[in-house]
């Protein structure tokens, strides 16, 4: 089960589908709500955009459509969906891996306790700020400018100047006409998480579980949107967490270094999970 990250979607993994396929395995990119072709709600009382949400849409996705225990491989954002979704449907997930694991309460978390009036405070400031944002007319600006490549180059340690494709796919979902109020949407939504659906109250949960799936990260040793420094923090505080630094690669080792991502990635699954999957790719938005 691949999953994108932020900004992305399943065309991301254009290197990716096919070479797990024919290694055994069968494949599925689905475009997490907000992103891709999938539907970009706006700010909902009763709904946070963020990884709960991402969660529950792929334990759905997986006991409808899969309906058997998946391998989750998400790169950056997807990779804290698929951290979600082991805690929250653990029997739907064989193993999981994260390329890389990205969330600022890795950096400072969040605290045990909170007052209710700070949380009151909080949740206004930040909902203001972002509806003052005005980002109806900075999405379509920064996806139809040279401003996209530019912020994109900074996943990227190769330049992505001539890779057309790759601009075209990051471009074509934040140019419809709701991607500005589904950024709005899960700005919010990330900014307000509870404690509990950060990634370390997750892996915190995740290692106190009777039987933990197996976990890898998979980190460019030149991302300089998640520092390597915080992939080693984790693997240190959770050891039965592996870890496996991809040279030559920045945020995006799957797109970036295809044919090292796939070797790291077969060769963990053969050692840990054994087993052959049907082969075959889906696509589900």
């Amino acid at each position: 089960m691949l999953l994108h990250g932020f900004g992305a979607s399943s065309s991301h993994w254009r290197h990716n589908a096919g070479p797990l396929a024919n290694a055994g395995y069968r494949v599925y990119g689905l475009d997490l709500i907000g992103f891709g072709r999938s539907d970009q709600p706006g700010l909902q009382r009763r709904m946070a955009l963020d990884n709960r949400l991402w969660g529950r849409q792929l334990a759905a996705f997986l006991e409808q459509v899969v309906q058997s225990p998946a391998v989750l491989v998400g790169n950056s954002l997807g990779g804290l969906t698929a951290l979600t979704t082991a805690v929250l449907a653990p029997r739907l997930v064989a193993a999981v891996a994260a390329a890389p694991l990205p969330d600022p309460a890795l950096i400072k978390p969040i605290a045990l306790r909170q007052k209710r009036r700070t949380r009151q405070l909080r949740r206004a400031t930040v909902t203001v700020l972002c509806r003052l944002l005005p980002l109806e007319l900075v999405v379509p600006l920064i996806s139809r400018t040279p401003l996209l490549k530019a912020g994109l180059q900074g996943a990227y340690r190769r330049p992505i100047g001539m890779d057309k494709e790759l601009l075209r796919l990051i471009a074509r979902p934040a140019r419809r006409i709701t991607a500005a109020r589904a950024l709005r949407a899960m700005s919010v939504g990330m900014a307000l998480r509870p404690r509990g659906a950060t990634a370390p109250a997750l892996l915190q949960r995740l290692r106190q579980s009777p039987q933990p799936p197996p976990m890898l990260l998979l980190w460019g040793r030149d991302d300089h949107f998640v520092p390597l420094l915080l992939g080693e923090r984790v693997q240190s505080e959770h050891p039965w967490i592996e870890l496996k630094v991809v040279e030559n690669s920045g945020h995006c080792p799957h797109d970036e270094t295809p044919e090292r991502f796939h070797q790291e990635l077969l060769h963990w699954l053969d050692r840990n999970l054994g087993h052959e999957h049907a082969s075959g790719i889906e696509h589900q938005a």
